[in-house]
């Protein structure tokens, strides 16, 4: 009877070949199968088309249901948050985008508060995100945490306004900002580029951190390159956004159609929609990257140092409760003796009044 030979393991590879080179594959596989998160906040006063921007950018519908409020409800309206989020697949490729809205920003008379309730928000999926990280189960953390923030300028004024710069020098230490100049189908070429630059002058002026676009390794190919410099020269991105399609010069698309001709959404001649959203596409990696490393690291380490400040300023608060009371203890006995030093004064007093009428009688 014969004995069966055990099946070799055969090396599929050439020899001298490890195989740690097909590491990258595997990560690639199990991000795939994984997917992927992005959260995208939009801010921006109310009719500059941020809404319809989003639709756009990602061939969606976020906002189905939408009510628009009248003058008089925006009058003594705070600032909301509206999160919306939707699974986006693309080519076996699953997207877990959430867009945060904030209706109410800048409506009000008094605008003074209206960004708090954001700040808040953003500070408080920090500290969600802090809270299960620290926790036990960590396999599975939802990562809600504020990736990018769209902040739309309004094209009609000449520049910033005190609230574009209030609000952005509020929440650049948080989040990476992207300037975008909405409805710019508004201005002419002349008028666009004096306000780019206008923009930028300001930001730079007045120091506001916005989300810089990092420069390319020099591995990278020429077409990579020039692409990453043409992004970087279009900040802040001008833009027009359309959900109805058109048809122009004999195909369909996305467009505006005025009286005079179309203006095409996805045209780069026309507007910077396709910039900003390859520049979104192409970032995200390390606009996830920049929130985690830094952003979150500046509020986790705050958020430590804090929670070590708080247990000082207790014992402070202590040691002051102490001190008031003892100083209040004194008082009182001060008071006290003084009562009974009049009190025996008085009697003392008394004593003497009634010796006289004794000697009189």
């Amino acid at each position: 009877m014969s004995k069966q030979q055990p099946t070799q393991f055969i090396n599929p590879e050439t020899p001298g070949y490890v195989g740690f080179a097909n590491l990258p594959n595997q990560v690639h596989r199990k991000s795939v199968k994984k997917g992927f998160e992005f959260t995208l906040m939009v801010v921006g006063e109310s009719g500059l088309g941020k809404s319809t921007l989003i639709n756009s950018l990602f061939l969606t519908d976020l906002y189905p249901e939408r009510v628009i409020p009248g003058a008089a409800e925006k009058i003594e309206r705070t600032v909301q948050i509206e999160a919306s989020t939707v699974e986006i697949e693309e080519r076996g490729v699953k997207l877990r985008l959430t867009v945060v809205d904030t209706p109410g920003y800048g409506d009000a008379i008094n605008c003074r508060d209206c960004f708090k309730t954001i700040i808040s928000y953003i500070d408080e999926q920090f500290e969600r995100y802090l809270h299960d990280e620290s926790g036990l189960n960590r396999r599975h953390i939802i990562d809600n945490r504020v990736h990018c923030c769209f902040y739309f300028i309004s094209p009609f004024g000449h520049g910033l306004k005190p609230l574009d710069v209030a609000f952005m020098k509020a929440i650049h230490n948080k989040v990476n900002i992207v300037p975008v100049i909405a409805k710019a189908d508004t201005l002419t070429l002349k008028e666009r580029e004096r306000l780019k630059k206008r923009i930028l002058d300001e930001i730079e002026e007045h120091n506001i951190k916005i989300y810089h676009l990092p420069d390319a390794e020099s591995d990278e190919d020429e077409d990579f390159k020039e692409q990453t410099r043409l992004l970087k020269a279009s900040i802040p991105f001008s833009v027009v956004g359309s959900n109805q399609l058109i048809e122009a010069k004999g195909k369909k698309v996305r467009g505006r159609l005025y009286p005079w001709g179309v203006v095409e959404v996805e045209n780069p001649e026309h507007n910077d929609f396709l910039k900003l959203r390859t520049m979104l596409i192409t970032h995200m990696q390390d606009l996830q990257e920049v929130t985690q490393d830094l952003h979150y690291e500046n509020f986790r380490s705050e958020r430590l140092k804090r929670g070590g400040r708080k247990v000082e300023n207790e014992d402070m608060n202590k040691d002051q409760i102490l001190l008031e009371k003892e100083a209040e203890l004194r008082r009182m006995q001060e008071m006290i003796a003084r009562m009974q030093a009049q009190m025996q004064l008085q009697m003392q007093g008394g004593d003497g009044d009634s010796a006289v009428h004794g000697h009189h009688v």
